[in-house]
């Protein structure tokens, strides 16, 4: 009989690759089920635990617009029923910038579920969005998608969701640049623009957080280390809360002009010192 051990709910808004994510979860062995109505997951799950054999062990199931806004309303609470009978639930969310899904829209010539004679790719991509909201807010973890090519989001999923084998919550460092926008699915944004910046010193501008010249700039700064143990400190503090609700995920992005070195620099720093600590740390920079 088959006792789930993983199931990854998929939501998140059409266009931004939630398909792409489901596939690479496939990949991976997990069984997949998409376009699932979200009042019958209680009972598929059910379903799939009577089950033999290891095949239905890990589970994915994607749940969207495409179902009636109705049907979209019942899966916070499918969610919490389910956790209440030990299921461990994990909710993903699929995002990406408006602007990014109507050029992918506008490129593959695809219709947009919720579009039709009397509502435009813009209001359809809106109003996806608003009925999506409170599954966004509940979501474990969330991955914008704009700035991601096919490859770059099956990496991603491989790395930080499919990968994953410890249940204790994963602390995700995620570097970016404030030019291009900050990411929508951090917990908490910090802002390393106050730091010195390398991109002025000589032979410095062209290498990254990761160059050993970069890190040496950095590791004689007093302003950096006091940085970082500030951000540690506070993340100290404030793990274990989020660790009492269950969270899978916490995503913590540090922002600095462009994304190549103070953030980067930060953001591999504090994931070295959590993992140090016995925390799972992942680490991903976006503008890289």
């Amino acid at each position: 009989m088959a006792t789930i051990e993983r199931l990854l709910i998929i939501s998140g808004l059409s266009g931004a690759g939630k398909t792409i994510a489901l596939h690479a979860l496939e990949d991976a062995d997990f069984y997949c089920v998409d376009n699932l109505p979200a009042g019958i997951l209680p009972t598929l799950i059910r379903h799939l635990n009577e089950q033999s054999g290891a095949h239905f062990k890990r589970v994915a199931v994607g749940i969207d617009a495409r179902n009636h806004e109705a049907s979209i309303r019942q899966l916070p609470g499918a969610v919490a029923s389910l956790r209440q009978e030990g299921i461990p639930v994990e909710l993903l969310f699929i995002d990406a910038r408006d602007e990014k899904l109507t050029m992918r829209f506008s490129e593959t010539r695809r219709k947009h579920p919720l579009s039709d004679e009397a509502t435009s790719l813009t209001e359809a991509i809106r109003l996806e969005r608003s009925m999506l909201n409170e599954v966004a807010l509940l979501a474990d973890l969330r991955v914008d998608t704009t700035t991601f090519n096919v490859h770059e989001l099956r990496a991603t999923i491989r790395k930080s969701v499919a990968g994953r084998t410890d249940p204790a919550l994963a602390v995700q460092f995620q570097s970016f640049g404030f030019k291009s926008g900050v990411p929508v699915d951090a917990d908490f944004v910090f802002d390393a623009r106050c730091l010195p910046n390398p991109y002025w010193q000589d032979g410095l501008r062209d290498l990254t957080g990761q160059d050993a010249a970069v890190c040496s700039y950095f590791s004689n700064s007093p302003a950096v280390e006091e940085f970082i143990s500030s951000i540690a400190d506070f993340l100290a503090a404030w793990i274990p809360r989020f660790e009492m609700t269950s969270r899978s995920y916490l995503t913590v992005a540090i922002g600095c002009t462009g994304g190549r070195h103070r953030s980067v620099y930060t953001a591999d720093r504090l994931a070295q010192h959590f993992r140090a600590g016995g925390k799972k740390a992942l680490i991903s920079h976006r503008d890289l």
